[in-house]
């Protein structure tokens, strides 16, 4: 099935993420490109709306970003009509540009909220009521209106908002707004982005998870034909959602590969075991190499390092069982599955180039070359929140459904320091404490990702008459969208005091626990 697609130029900013999650929650398809993606090239896509980001530059800057004006004769398919277009803050001023209006400099740079003083009742606005507060964010405005637009919203700081292309102009339906809608800080910017692709755009919003499994599972059978995928599961959310919609898909064509590398969350081998090959009914391989791993992490303090040798170790555990597999088999497995999900892709295509490695992400992206694979990607498309609904729709339990993200090297970047079972013990006992106070006291869904970390320190206490001298932990929890940025969770003291009394009294080896309130930048979500 073809899905009416809206399409989504990104101009470098940090939220264009945003508006793609913004137009899949009105129920179309939509894609972000880069800005440089040549006018041909987007047209083959047949969109049936564009969607201009914004960015961090001025439209004057020597080696900004230039809108190409052919993108605004792009016809729609089936009706021919100009497709319709929105540009958002950076967007509408390259959009202004291109056409010959005008954009300088602020007198007064606008970032933070501001409400709208008026605005004009049209297709983007419909239920928008007056004094809405938007989120702004620039330095530039637009000083002079294109020939045949409009303004139909101002701000007490930005008299030209919102622009419109007059209805009889030649430019068909053009909008643009110098605010970002897609921001949760706007407060109807959820209904001015669904106003734009069902409203203006007319589309009937064709894109559900229901559609996607079904559609997907027929395009997974006819990838893989009579061969066999393997699957390195892992026990989060993405693989196991890929696990469960390759099962419905082929059935026995899977076997998955679950690795034990002494760094999982309590009871994790256990229950990923009982899930998916009691539940599901998948050919499981559950390997516990956790002697092997730890074995080799004796010793070693260096981050970077533990993460090389838990991905070298990982393959090589990999390896083996793909010869097992083999033999069974008669032949090799042709393809590999992976959870790879959109925002993965849309970072490797950013106009921008590649970002600067903060730290090394482990996950099986070594294995397709490394073995020769074919790679099977089911949720290369997909948010994060649109895989959790398609594993509810697929009968994946909730407790993992729900699981907050865990890195691929596990405890071993939540040990500060040199790793071994001991200590990765002693740090199970305490995350697990932390994470069932989160659960009992209702605020676990609150919070984006949560976790203990166990400091390379010990302090001095006192347990009844007698002085101890043991171990630290920091308690470490963050609300966000996307985890691109984070902010630390203000959870009431009642819960950072029963985790902190909890641990303490619970997990010999412990006596000192304390809360991180660092928001992301400046620091990282995960300590290593």
């Amino acid at each position: 099935m073809t899905h009416e697609t809206v399409v989504i130029l990104d101009f470098g900013s940090q939220t264009t993420q945003l508006i793609a999650r913004r137009v899949r929650e009105a129920g179309v398809y939509c894609e972000i490109h880069p800005c440089t993606l040549p006018a041909e090239e987007v047209a083959a896509m047949e969109p049936s709306g564009l969607i201009l980001s914004g960015g961090p530059m001025s439209v004057y800057d020597e080696d900004s970003p230039q809108l190409d004006p052919s993108l605004l004769d792009l016809r729609q398919p089936g009706t021919g009509e100009k497709v319709p277009v929105l540009g958002i803050c950076y967007g509408l001023q390259a959009l202004a540009h291109a056409l010959g209006g005008g954009v300088e400099p602020s007198a007064r740079r606008e970032f933070g909220r501001s409400p709208i003083v008026s605005h004009e009742e049209n297709d983007l606005f419909r239920g928008v009521p007056e004094g809405s507060v938007v989120w702004m964010s620039h330095g530039d405005h637009l000083t002079r209106l294109p020939d045949g637009f409009r303004a139909v919203a101002a701000t007490d700081n930005a008299p030209i908002a919102a622009v419109a292309a007059e209805p009889d102009s030649e430019h068909g339906k053009v909008y643009g707004v110098q605010f970002h809608p897609e921001v949760v800080h706007t407060e109807h910017g959820a209904t001015i982005l669904r106003n734009f692709v069902r409203e203006v755009c007319g589309l009937r919003g064709d894109w559900t998870t229901g559609s996607f499994i079904d559609e997907k599972a027929e395009e997974i059978r006819a990838q893989v034909g009579d061969d066999h995928v393997i699957l390195g599961l892992s026990g989060g959310v993405d693989s196991s959602v890929a696990a469960a919609l390759l099962h419905k898909a082929i059935g026995d064509q899977l076997t998955c590969v679950f690795v034990d590398n002494g760094l999982l969350r309590a009871g994790e081998f256990e229950q990923v075991q009982t899930t998916f090959r009691d539940g599901f009914d998948i050919d499981l391989r559950a390997v516990d190499a956790s002697d092997l791993f730890l074995g080799r992490l004796a010793g070693v303090a260096d981050p970077e390092e533990k993460r090389r040798i838990i991905g070298r170790t990982f393959i090589e555990v990999f390896e083996q069982e793909t010869e097992a597999v083999t033999a069974e088999l008669g032949h090799k497995p042709r393809f590999l599955a992976q959870g790879t999900l959109y925002p993965d892709v849309i970072e490797s295509v950013s106009f921008k180039g590649p970002s600067a490695t903060i730290k090394t992400h482990h996950n099986v992206g070594g294995l397709p070359e490394k073995l020769g694979f074919e790679l099977v990607e089911p949720f290369r498309e997909l948010f994060k929140d649109e895989v959790r609904e398609v594993g509810r729709q697929l009968g994946v339990p909730d407790a993992i459904i729900r699981r907050h993200p865990f890195p691929g090297p596990g405890l071993a970047v939540r040990i500060l320091g040199p790793v071994d079972r001991e200590k990765a013990d002693l740090l199970r006992q305490a995350d697990t404490i932390w994470l069932d106070e989160l659960e009992t006291s209702g605020t676990y869904d609150d919070v984006w990702q949560a976790f203990a970390v166990l400091l390379p320190v010990q302090s001095v206490g006192v347990m009844g008459d007698y002085r101890t001298y043991e171990q630290a932990v920091c308690l470490r929890a963050v609300t966000s969208t996307d985890g691109m940025t984070a902010d630390w969770a203000k959870l009431p003291y009642e819960v950072l005091g029963r985790a902190s009394n909890r641990i303490i009294n619970e997990v010999r080896g412990i006596n000192r626990v304390a809360y991180d309130v660092s928001s992301k930048p400046p620091a990282t979500i995960e300590w290593e």
